[in-house]
């Protein structure tokens, strides 16, 4: 059953004319003539990725386009990696970062935040045969990959690497899955679907595995996964935000969780 069923008819009517409007706003002109620039970096899947004929996908892709729709404004990618992003939207090379990102403390400084799109779920990953943990009794002394600029590098200098844990930054995801399978590193910290199906679920992943509970650090860790926008752009975000409430009514964000992680995943 589609949820917008559910609402009365005012409320939808209300939240379309509240796209418009902030869409329009945006911009200085009519919504239709609008763009949106999205920042994202396409090396994240299922979050966002390449297909092999070069176009993008992922989760944080289909929800870009369908806010997109629902503001009645025309999607922009601009690719970077995701430690370059934040110092591309303050520098005005996009309107806004899609790239799976979590609102720390950190980040709210210099940025303000969407709505939450769908919740995180930090993982370790590491060799079915090596038997780590989550902890800094089991990893002491071992290697763990994290990219560069994300809130798995935060927790773990923050939490592990002063116990000992040697910490390795790269700048893609897919650097580190080639280094753990090679051997030149123990582990990674990663989003439990980007592991699962960007790495553990094809070939090279088979002999790895998520280790031990989800993460937890309220402090470091985002709850859920925001767009970002250059803070004070309160136009910017009233049109996400707009957008955001109208594909969240409509069933269609609950349908992107579902395609991309699982018939259980929504609510989660």
């Amino acid at each position: 059953m589609m949820i917008h069923s559910l609402r009365p008819r005012g409320v939808l009517l209300t939240l379309a004319s509240a796209v418009a409007m902030a869409a329009a706003a945006m911009t200085g002109s009519t919504a239709s003539a609008a763009t949106l620039r999205f920042g994202t970096d396409p090396t994240y899947p299922p979050y966002e990725y390449k297909l092999p004929d070069g176009s993008l996908a992922g989760i944080d892709i289909d929800i870009g386009n369908a806010l997109c729709a629902a503001a009645h404004v025309q999607c922009v990618w601009v690719e970077g990696s995701f430690d370059g992003l934040i110092a591309g939207l303050q520098s005005r090379k996009f309107d806004a970062i899609n790239a799976s990102m979590a609102p720390t403390a950190q980040r709210r400084a210099v940025m303000d935040f969407s709505q939450p799109l769908y919740p995180a779920d930090i993982r370790l990953v590491v060799a079915r045969s090596s038997h780590l943990m989550p902890n800094v009794a089991s990893l002491a002394g071992k290697r763990i990959g994290v990219l560069q600029g994300s809130t798995q590098t935060a927790f773990v200098k923050a939490n592990w690497e002063p116990h000992g844990v040697i910490v390795r930054e790269y700048q893609d995801q897919d650097s580190i899955y080639a280094d753990l399978v090679n051997g030149r590193l123990d582990g990674t910290v990663v989003v439990g679907a980007a592991a699962r199906l960007g790495f553990l679920s094809k070939p090279q992943g088979v002999r790895f595995e998520v280790a031990g509970p989800r993460i937890e650090d309220p402090a470091i860790l985002g709850a859920s996964s925001v767009i970002g926008v250059r803070k004070g752009d309160s136009k910017t975000l009233q049109a996400l935000d707009a957008a955001l409430a109208t594909i969240r009514q409509d069933g269609t964000l609950t349908r992107l969780e579902q395609k991309y992680f699982g018939p259980d995943a929504a609510g989660k």
